[in-house]
């Protein structure tokens, strides 16, 4: 019997061009927008590490230095300034960034589409299961996602989707949509996974959103999937999966408890995030609420 392996490994998806966001994203990265005072990767990296996450690989494109910067050391400058200004909060706040884990960045390169970053940091990943998880999209739970997905691979040993419940029509057309038998508490053996399939042809109404804990067992498929494309076509991690499933290799689709899912790439979702995070915001959610009142 193989030994149980824990995760300590995720990787990141931050290649995109955040073209929704131009002009602004031409200099800045869309993952590096402020939700109030911290960028939306940083909520993604510091969720990781309190599920126990070490090594976090980010799947960068040429424009994205501004990542790796941030969650580097803090300069001498900055840390003088702080400290003479009597900012300590601040210094102590800033300083910890680094320490969040160890962080590894590669360039992406490949077919557009959501399984290249993936196979990008295979040589990284290795024989170990890991996260695989999107910097503009993510779910606010208590227990966190990734304590709810790490708790549930521990007990069960199989890739798992994390999910929630759709009903607007516009959301099948923006998901992936899976279904399948239940094998308990919120777990669903999934037979079927279908990329943005529309309301009408959708299996269920439970899409699979953010973020996977996945195996090494998916980079052959991931391989043949990618050896198959034809130009032109995206090169989607769902399709794998679904291969996955067609072998008998069994994936667990986990609806996360006491969630509320947030989807910032683009404008309007990003802005109602962006009010969300500020009325929950001790410095500010007051006067903030205050000042909406006062919109009418």
């Amino acid at each position: 019997m193989s030994q149980q392996k824990t995760i300590k490994k995720a990787v990141i998806a931050a290649a995109g061009f955040g073209t929704r966001f131009l002009p602004q994203t031409k200099a800045m990265p869309k993952e590096m927008l402020p939700l109030v005072d911290k960028p939306i990767v940083q909520y993604i990296v510091e969720e990781l590490a309190d599920a126990g996450i070490e090594d976090i690989i980010i799947v960068t494109g040429y424009h994205k230095r501004s990542i790796e910067d941030h969650f580097d050391y803090m300069s001498a400058d900055l840390r003088i300034n702080l400290k003479e200004s009597g900012k300590d909060k601040q210094l102590n706040e800033t300083k910890k960034i680094s320490e969040l884990a160890n962080f590894v960045y590669i360039r992406q390169k490949g077919p557009y589409g959501n399984a290249t970053p993936v196979l990008n940091a295979e040589h990284l990943v290795g024989n170990e299961p890991f996260i695989y998880a999107f910097a503009d999209d993510f779910i606010v739970a208590k227990p966190t996602r990734f304590k709810q997905m790490v708790a549930a691979y521990e007990e069960h040993q199989k890739s798992i989707f994390s999910c929630i419940r759709i009903s607007d029509d516009a959301d099948f057309d923006k998901y992936g949509v899976v279904a399948g038998k239940k094998v308990g508490d919120g777990l669903i053996d999934v037979e079927t996974i279908v990329e943005k399939p529309g309301k009408k042809n959708a299996p269920s109404d439970l899409a699979s959103v953010a973020a996977y804990v996945l195996t090494p067992k998916l980079f052959p498929y991931l391989h043949q999937t990618k050896s198959d494309l034809q130009s032109g076509q995206e090169f989607y991690i769902q399709t794998a999966m679904q291969r996955m499933i067609d072998d008998n290799h069994q994936m667990l689709a986990l609806e996360i408890k006491n969630g509320r899912y947030y989807d910032t790439g683009n404008k309007l979702d990003y802005v109602k995030t962006v009010v969300d995070f500020a009325l929950q915001h001790d410095d500010i959610k007051d006067d903030f609420a205050k000042y909406l009142k006062t919109l009418g």
